[in-house]
């Protein structure tokens, strides 16, 4: 009974995790300063196609797991479903966010995006938390860092710099091709890049252990 609560709670980590990740997404589209890394590929489809947020999240990690497939290359088909199972629960909850978001005030001056940009750092970080504590299945872009890591033998640290970069780039080769500006790359892809890694660290020194516990208390007790 203890295992399934435990499992319950991961799973509710999880879920939650993503949730608070797509909603800082969400809120950081709206302040129209350029998204972080991670979703810069997808909003640079929004705008060069015209598709949705939710559409154009699953169709880049599509191209994350192929990436993975041919740097592993091999086809590890649970792997596969599970990954794109979750691409498509992290699109359905871009779209929801996304919707979310719009219902606040949209953001008519320059303050207001700086205020918007800073609090979606703060979600996404929030979100990264909850996620990476569950210690559930990797998303495919976190699950492609690990590949080239693994595959050129180099730190996770510069696998995940390595990683952003080349999605950045891409992302701006795409909306430069398509719609003649850097669309989804701003000042805000910089902010991102550089300061969510430094708050996620902060609530990981302070967050984390109370997560934990909460999640694994009543299994530690009963090994």
């Amino acid at each position: 009974m203890n295992h399934k609560n435990v499992t319950m709670k991961r799973l509710g980590l999880y879920v939650g995790g993503l949730f608070f990740l797509t909603l800082g997404v969400s809120l950081s589209i709206q302040a129209g300063l350029g998204v972080s890394p991670v979703s810069s590929l997808a909003y640079a489809l929004v705008l060069t196609s015209g598709l949705s947020i939710g559409i154009t999240t699953v169709l880049a990690n599509v191209l994350f797991i192929i990436v993975q497939i041919m740097l592993n290359k091999r086809i590890d088909l649970k792997d596969f479903i599970l990954q794109l199972i979750i691409s498509f629960v992290f699109g359905f909850f871009m779209d929801a966010t996304l919707f979310l978001v719009q219902l606040l005030p949209p953001p008519e001056s320059i303050v207001i995006r700086c205020v918007y940009l800073i609090i979606s750092l703060f979600i996404v970080s929030a979100g990264l938390i909850g996620y990476f504590t569950a210690k559930l299945p990797l998303m495919p872009y976190d699950a492609l860092t690990y590949v080239i890591s693994e595959r050129f033998k180099i730190k996770f640290s510069k696998a995940k710099i390595t990683g952003d970069l080349l999605n950045v780039l891409v992302a701006a080769a795409l909306c430069l091709v398509f719609i003649q500006t850097f669309g989804s790359i701003g000042i805000g892809t910089l902010v991102a890049a550089y300061f969510i890694g430094k708050i996620l660290g902060w609530m990981i020194s302070h967050f984390q252990k109370p997560l934990q516990q909460w999640v694994y208390h009543n299994e530690k007790l009963n090994v």
